[in-house]
């Protein structure tokens, strides 16, 4: 009879396997407590795709947040301009092909061989930058860059004033640079002028009296031939004193309307100054049969003013001025050769210096400004006047001291 085999479980080995059966169900149960809303017996990775965690969810409002400042920082223009460096123009060069300096007749003819010579050198005139609709991005760049500066935009755009009168304002500003320098240089060289009412002050004693763009002849039965003239025959007047005053009226164009007039006017006061007050603006014009013309665009402002009456001087004397040299400069310059102060003049020396430029013109009152930016290898040739600018440029292409702005 064949022996039956019994088999019995020891204790050892059943505890063993309620142990293992316990392990799997804790197992599940943690897995259950990880994903309550989920399958129990899913696999644990599959189901921790499905939600974020708290490190999620802050790096994702994080990321949105970085892109809301960007779109910002990038679009939202704050209420500044910034100021750079310029671009130079050369006025005894040509733009685009055309002279910046020409001359013609009454005709419109060509007179350039006949009154103007060849020059060797290059005489600048310099530019500041003005970057509007500036971002908060790019202003935080360019101030970084320490190449610009910012300032409130209301500086260079008045409010309340469209952008367009604003531009033809800068534009006038520096045609009348062109007409001041013209008239300055001509009558450094010798030429005669005419003395203009180049404005009427509102509500002064001209006011209602004179016209604008009247010529005037003489005061008091003194001829008038420059603006000097006209302070010197009113040095001894006082307010309240009626002057005689003859004039010819002009058109826009400069052309002659009707006779000759005399009016009496009644001077008036004012605080500066002891003898009596016309109220009217005066410039010269120069009395020549051809026209000095200007071709620059994209310029405004007056302090080209200087740069173009010594071109103009240069052009039209045999000495070469400059010489073969590169001399860049800024500043106002009126009718009678006086030369004013100008804005940027930092920037301005910055960008002669980036040119590699050899001398900088710099008007006096600029002087302390221009000397703190301290260009090394540049001359700083302070001026006041046409004439002490023209011998500024003589002495510096001879090779002899000039005065400058560090002394």
């Amino acid at each position: 009879m064949p022996r039956r085999r019994l088999c019995v479980v020891s204790d050892s080995e059943e505890r063993h396997e309620h142990t293992r059966a316990a392990g799997q169900q804790q197992g599940q149960v943690d897995e259950t407590l990880r994903d309550p809303y989920g399958d129990p017996y899913a696999p644990a990775q599959r189901r921790d795709r499905r939600t974020l965690s708290r490190r999620g969810w802050t790096l994702l409002l994080s990321a949105l947040l970085a892109a809301a400042f960007a779109a910002v920082g990038f679009t939202v223009s704050v209420p500044y301009v910034a100021l750079g460096p310029g671009p130079l123009y050369d006025t005894l060069g040509e733009v685009e092909g055309e002279p910046v300096i020409s001359f013609h007749d009454e005709d419109g003819e060509d007179v350039a061989d006949e009154l103007a010579h060849d020059t060797s050198g290059t005489l600048s005139l310099t530019t500041v930058s003005v970057a509007d609709d500036v971002t908060m991005f790019n202003a935080l760049v360019r101030w970084a860059s320490g190449e610009y500066a910012l300032a409130p935009r209301e500086q260079y755009f008045r409010p309340g004033v469209p952008e367009e009168e604003i531009r033809e304002e800068n534009i006038a500003q520096f045609e009348n640079s062109q007409s001041a320098a013209e008239s300055a240089a001509l009558g450094l060289l010798g030429y005669p002028t005419d003395v203009f009412v180049q404005e009427v002050l509102p509500d002064q004693p001209a006011d209602g009296v004179l016209p604008a763009n009247a010529e005037l002849l003489s005061i008091e039965g003194a001829p008038v031939e420059t603006v000097q003239d006209v302070h010197d025959e009113l040095e001894g007047s006082r307010p309240g004193q009626t002057i005689d005053v003859t004039f010819r009226e002009h058109d826009e164009d400069g052309g002659e309307v009707g006779d000759e007039q005399s009016v009496p006017l009644e001077l008036g006061e004012r605080d500066d100054r002891e003898q009596g007050f016309m109220g009217v603006t005066l410039s010269e014009r120069a009395d020549v049969d051809f026209t000095v013309d200007f071709t620059l665009a994209d310029v405004g402002g007056p302090s080209a003013g200087v740069m173009f009456a010594l071109a103009i001087v240069d052009r039209m004397t045999e000495d070469d001025l400059v010489g073969d040299r590169h001399v860049a400069g800024s500043g106002e310059i009126n009718a009678t050769g006086d030369i004013g102060p100008i804005g940027g003049i930092g920037f301005k020396i910055e960008a002669a210096d980036d040119a590699g430029v050899d001398a900088f013109l710099v008007p006096e009152q600029n002087c302390a400004e221009a000397a703190a930016a301290d260009p090394e290898n540049m001359v700083l040739m302070e001026v006041g006047s046409l004439s002490e600018a023209v011998d500024a440029l003589e002495a510096h292409s001879a090779g002899r001291d000039v005065p400058t702005c560090r002394e």
